[in-house]
């Protein structure tokens, strides 16, 4: 009787480590997922620099959603693309839905000016989608995205911080390596 429980346990082990590693991903399968999702992401059409969406993918094909947009629709959307992918499982929407406010909607758009009319900083409006996002929430202001150095980090903070009726700015933009 020990026997035979004894095989059984070890039978239902070897059944679940077996199925735990087919659903460990490889590197390139994560790879793969992780370009994937950024490449859905950024294709959405109504996607643009006053969004910004990061991401983070879990075992098992967990795909974690977060960020900030400014239509409701947009966070329905991005959790919709991204569960369609081949390899996501489940899909935990974490996007805040920014409020709508016609006094954020004008700092967004001074802030924009402002930062993309420096000359050295317009180069970055030049992409589909420009690499500097600019999140406005209650007269807070928040960059996010990628630069090409540390001055026009800088540079793209004190023109923000410049626009009248910020009440501050923080400046999460990210050097490119």
């Amino acid at each position: 009787m020990i026997r035979v429980t004894r095989i059984v346990v070890a039978s239902a082990l070897l059944l679940m480590i077996s199925s735990l590693a087919a659903l460990a991903q490889t590197p390139r399968e994560r790879e793969r997922l992780i370009r994937q999702v950024r490449h859905e992401l950024v294709m959405m059409p109504y996607y643009g620099l006053f969004d910004h969406l990061t991401f983070e993918i879990g075992p098992n094909g967990k795909v974690v959603l977060s960020g900030s947009v400014t239509r409701p629709t947009l966070k329905s959307e991005a959790e919709n693309v991204v569960k369609t992918i081949e390899g996501v499982e489940t899909v935990e929407n974490r996007i805040e839905v920014l409020p709508l406010s016609p006094d954020d909607d004008r700092l967004r758009l001074a802030v924009f000016r402002a930062v993309y009319g420096q000359a050295g900083l317009d180069r970055y409006a030049l992409q589909a989608v420009p690499s500097i996002h600019i999140i406005a929430k209650n007269g807070h202001v928040v960059l996010e995205g990628l630069v090409n150095n540390e001055a026009d980090k800088n540079l793209a903070g004190m023109q923000a911080k410049g626009v009248q009726g910020v009440f501050s700015v923080k400046n999460n933009l990210r050097v490119e390596k």
